[in-house]
């Protein structure tokens, strides 16, 4: 099992992260992504979904027509991880390359 970060490592490693923040009520990490319309935001979440499963660490997330909010936390450990960080990023660049 992967360990939770502490308070100190998670803000470090938000500070690293685009867009990304401390979700309210809950440790997880969360960053809404808006695209042009429901196709490119449906593609985006295919591509994130082929990168979780490579990684078998998957998202919480809900999407409405343009928008797509993802939630990430490691729910063996009861909090954030290394590897919500490592998706995070992950599914930044894939942001980026959108």
């Amino acid at each position: 099992m992967t360990e939770r970060l502490s308070v100190e490592a998670r803000a470090s490693a938000l500070r690293e992260l685009s867009g990304w923040s401390e979700l309210d009520g809950r440790e997880a990490i969360t960053r809404i992504f808006t695209f042009s319309d429901f196709n490119e935001a449906f593609g985006f979440m295919t591509r994130v979904a082929l990168a979780a499963e490579k990684r078998d660490h998957h998202p919480e997330w809900r999407n409405v027509y343009r928008t797509v909010e993802i939630v990430l936390t490691t729910h063996d450990a009861g909090g954030v991880t290394l590897r919500d960080i490592e998706l995070a990023g992950a599914i930044d660049a894939i942001a980026a390359a959108a």
